[in-house]
């Protein structure tokens, strides 16, 4: 079992707001592309902050209990899920964290070779909240190099370990 970096909502949103700082200072994206599901919330905020639209693209990775220090086989969606009808431009790919790199190079790889944004995509950079120490892959933004690599829990994970009926059993008595 990897040892685990417990991060709360402060933390966590702080570390975003670090990130935003860091791309303002240096690149202005035409279009946010989050990896799901860590780079949802990132995005979330970026696109409020930057006041542009985003894009959802869904990888899956990590699955199934006990593997938190392994990276599965890769698995892509068919399609990005966005709002946008010109989808190119400067890309800004968030994800959040980069563990081995993998994921976000595939992703990147993907999304080039991604029929709505074929020859349309005039740069990509890629933006994460943490960087692990074994990683290989260099993000153009990160709020933090790690000097580990440690199994990170995000204050929304909490939620993987509880049940439907703790939730119910939970707010039944506050009206």
């Amino acid at each position: 079992m990897a040892e685990k970096l417990f991060i709360s909502w402060d933390d966590y949103n702080s570390t975003v707001e670090k990130l935003a700082i860091q791309i303002h200072n240096s690149y202005k994206p035409d279009l946010l592309i989050g990896i799901m599901r860590g780079g949802a919330p990132i995005i979330d905020v970026l696109s409020r902050v930057f006041k542009i639209k985003c894009a959802y693209l869904a990888v899956e990775s990590y699955s199934g209990k006990g593997i938190e220090d392994k990276q599965g086989k890769l698995t892509f969606s068919r399609e990005m899920s966005s709002t946008v009808q010109n989808l190119g431009g400067k890309i800004l790919l968030c994800d959040d964290l980069s563990d081995t790199g993998i994921t976000l190079n595939k992703s990147i790889e993907w999304l080039s070779k991604y029929p709505p944004l074929k020859g349309k995509i005039t740069s990509i950079k890629t933006a994460v909240l943490w960087k692990k120490a074994k990683s290989t892959f260099k993000p153009d933004f990160c709020a933090v190099t790690l000097k580990t690599n440690p199994w990170i829990v995000q204050p929304f994970e909490r939620y993987e370990e509880i049940r439907i009926e703790e939730l119910k059993k939970k707010h039944e008595n506050k009206g």
